[in-house]
């Protein structure tokens, strides 16, 4: 992944929000746009109907999108790998992948042509369930797009074989020379405003800012010498979703979570609950008190994003200035501020006059920042890269190289997700969110019209599900995994499919992670949400 993590700045967009209109074929998949993002989703629906754009849905659910797809592909969960490799059988054994692009700017093709030559259309309907045909016709017209798009979110991330569907999607992309083009591109569709600049700050355990390696002596040096310590570790930390496991065997003593709520979040949340019990000491810094929170030892009040001052990375890499528009109320401080104290107070003395040094610090430890500061983003936000003060930044990657040098092909075998279902079990259950609710309701139950919206969860199921398994819309039922069971409202829809039943995951009183798989991705440890099998029987 590191080479695919260089070459497509760590998950970033390699283009922009508003490139999607410039796209004369977009590719959406593994991502339920209007619900999840509904401003971006205005893009891609006026890029279809009124610029002439294709468009092409794969998606387990008949999504609100696939009403504006000209080819909608419905995949058995965990496919992904498969039918991505199908495409690609299809669009090398026509000769129409960009083979000019292929020859100048990427490595490995021959290894992915022979592992594609397996991936029949008629092989990979036997494994995704998607016939061949559409396959083929999905396959040629994004082949034969001047600039084609691709958009994925988590219904890609969340497997056990994430790493895997997205350096497949890329694949995709170099095959049909789709990168370093305005309208073209791999582009991740970040959950969280802040998501993209939490990573570009070094939230990952191996890396500072801007993606710079721990594991490397020279950048460990810089960084030394910015902060004026010595000794700064040489070894990645744990990823969250290990940390969680170390806290039930107890190797984990302590824990500070910022602005999480692994209590409704994690997978597996009955276990997750009984490792979190199992610390000596946590610390949960927030807005409110959350699940989370009220097992927490101390909790720190820290401020939203309307009573602080500072930047925001969004999802096409877009560095934004944030101004501080009310008080925060009573103890509540910015989270740098807390972040400052606490250091000072184990020894090291941490101290910035205002969000405006922390930037100017930024840009001076981290290359793709360097060129950033308050004043150029006074008024519009600039995209990294921004190497230097007279850069205007890059609202498209990988224009004339990858950061690498050339893209390199990873050819991927299917694997099938880590579980599957049974006579015991014999529905797939995946999870997502709803327009009216964000993640794990911290601030949108708060707020009386959304609750009206969307009061409780439910369980959407197809008509023919439901008659199989006795079951009434509006009735409520019992849905179980080998890992718990919850109670949560029948809802009969079109949108479902025979086979696959889905939850949302916002609701703390019947949480649908009590449920879902905690198996890992073996490269992100990203755990596999969006798959795993369950049984439904009416309530008691």
């Amino acid at each position: 992944m590191a080479g695919l993590a260089a070459a497509f700045g760590s998950g970033a967009m390699t283009n922009t929000i508003g490139d999607v209109e410039e796209a004369n074929v977009i590719l959406l998949t593994g991502s339920n746009t209007t619900e999840n993002h509904p401003v971006l989703s205005a893009f891609v629906k006026r890029a279809v109907k009124f610029k002439g754009a294709k468009l092409i849905v794969v998606d387990p659910r008949r999504i609100k999108m696939s009403g504006f797809a000209d080819i909608w592909l419905r995949q058995n969960l965990g496919t992904d790998v498969a039918w991505i490799n199908g495409m690609m059988h299809v669009i090398i054994k026509e000769g129409l992948y960009d083979k000019k692009f292929v020859e100048n700017r990427t490595t490995g093709f021959e290894e992915l042509k022979k592992l594609s030559e397996k991936y029949t259309p008629e092989y990979v309907e036997s494994i995704t369930g998607i016939p061949a045909q559409s396959l083929a016709d999905a396959a040629r017209l994004y082949a034969g797009a001047k600039a084609g798009a691709i958009l994925y979110c988590m219904g890609i991330t969340q497997h056990t074989t994430g790493t895997d569907n997205v350096k497949s999607l890329a694949n995709l992309a170099m095959l049909c020379g789709n990168l370093g083009i305005r309208g073209g591109g791999v582009n991740p569709l970040r959950g969280q405003n802040n998501v993209q600049g939490a990573c570009d700050m070094g939230g990952l355990p191996d890396v500072f800012s801007g993606y710079q390696k721990v594991v490397d002596p020279g950048i460990r040096k810089k960084m030394e010498d910015a902060w004026g310590v010595s000794g700064l570790p040489d070894k990645p930390g744990l990823k969250v979703t290990e940390m969680i496991p170390k806290a039930y065997d107890k190797t984990l003593k302590a824990l500070y979570i910022v602005g999480e709520n692994p209590l409704v979040s994690d997978p597996d949340l009955n276990h997750a609950e009984k490792s979190i019990k199992n610390l000596d000491f946590l610390v949960v810094q927030d807005i409110f008190m959350t699940e989370t929170a009220q097992l927490a030892d101390v909790v720190l009040p820290s401020v939203c994003f309307a009573e602080k001052d500072g930047t925001f990375s969004n999802t096409e890499r877009r560095v934004q200035r944030v101004r501080k528009a009310v008080d925060p109320p009573g103890e509540a401080r910015d989270d740098w501020q807390i972040t400052c104290e606490i250091a000072t107070r184990m020894g090291y003395p941490m101290s910035y006059e205002s969000s405006r040094a922390i930037m100017e610090e930024i840009s001076r430890v981290t290359p793709s920042y360097a060129g950033i500061n308050f004043d150029r983003i006074d008024k519009e936000g600039i995209h990294w890269p921004c190497p230097s003060p007279d850069h205007p930044g890059t609202p498209v990657l990988h224009t004339q190289a990858f950061p690498i040098g050339k893209g390199v092909f990873h050819a991927i075998d299917y694997v099938p997700p880590a579980e599957q279902v049974n006579d015991e079990y014999p529905l797939y259950l995946t999870t997502g969110r709803l327009l009216y609710q964000y993640h794990t309701g911290t601030m949108t139950m708060k707020t009386e019209g959304l609750n009206e919206r969307a009061p409780e969860n439910f369980v959407e199921i197809s008509q023919a599900d439901a008659r199989r398994f006795g079951l009434e819309d509006g009735a409520i039922a019992k849905v179980a995994s080998r890992r718990g069971d919850i109670n949560a409202k029948v809802k009969v829809s079109a949108t479902a499919v025979n086979g696959t039943v889905f939850m949302p995951f916002h609701f703390a009183k019947s949480a649908a992670n009590k449920l879902t798989n905690a198996a890992l991705d073996p490269v992100s440890k990203i755990p596999e949400y969006k798959v795993c099998a369950v049984k439904l029987s009416k309530a008691a």
